[in-house]
């Protein structure tokens, strides 16, 4: 690692509020508890999610304000989808998508993407203008997958947070690039294990 690397990255960590610092840890918190398909990962969800929100007002950036706010609506729904949203008001279980689902699915985001990273590269100066919009509309997508437990939400975590590592490296924001490269390794271990649960349920055995 590179002696200039390395003062960024103490910098970064200098810098980094103790706001932020909770946000980061309850944004661990969230995937680590939604891997065991515990309800408690959405308060946690929403705690993070109202940090994360100051910390972006503070600076500026209104695209991720606004992407909180989203945040904040998915985890009150999440919490309550998944305590009842299930047959006869039970607890909600893992499911999968088909293909034509996936399809559609992908191509919204794909068209959203093209628009507004267009809209982006032609009325602003954004950085890298279609990856970050392909992580804003993947990330919008996926979390609603995840309220409803779709088996699959995992894999499409997987690209968005690669691509989100490559978006936060590019811009030199280190710190982040690092807590999104601990999401990745959770991601892995949170689909098997989904996986696991979802081969073991009665309607699946």
């Amino acid at each position: 690692m590179s002696e200039s690397l390395l003062h960024n990255i103490g910098n970064a960590l200098t810098a980094m509020s103790p706001l932020e610092l909770a946000a980061v840890v309850l944004g661990i918190a969230y995937l680590l508890l939604a891997m065991r398909e515990s309800l408690w990962c959405w308060p946690a969800a929403l705690m993070s999610t109202c940090l994360f929100l100051i910390v972006f007002w503070r600076v500026n950036l209104l695209m991720e304000t606004a992407l909180q706010l989203y945040y904040i609506a998915m985890a009150i729904y999440g919490w309550w989808h998944w305590r009842h949203g299930g047959p006869k008001d039970s607890t909600l279980t893992i499911r999968r998508w088909q293909l034509s689902q996936h399809a559609l699915a992908l191509l919204a985001v794909i068209t959203l993407t093209l628009i507004s990273g267009t809209l982006l590269s032609q009325q602003t100066e954004a950085a890298l203008p279609y990856l970050d919009s392909f992580t804003t509309w993947g990330s919008i997508l996926t979390t609603w997958m995840v309220t409803q437990k779709i088996l699959e939400n995992w894999l499409y975590w997987l690209v968005i947070d690669a691509a989100s590592l490559i978006l936060y490296l590019d811009r030199e924001l280190y710190l982040t690039a690092g807590l999104f490269l601990v999401y990745l390794i959770i991601v892995i271990f949170g689909f098997f294990a989904w996986r696991k649960h979802y081969l073991n349920q009665p309607d699946n055995g």
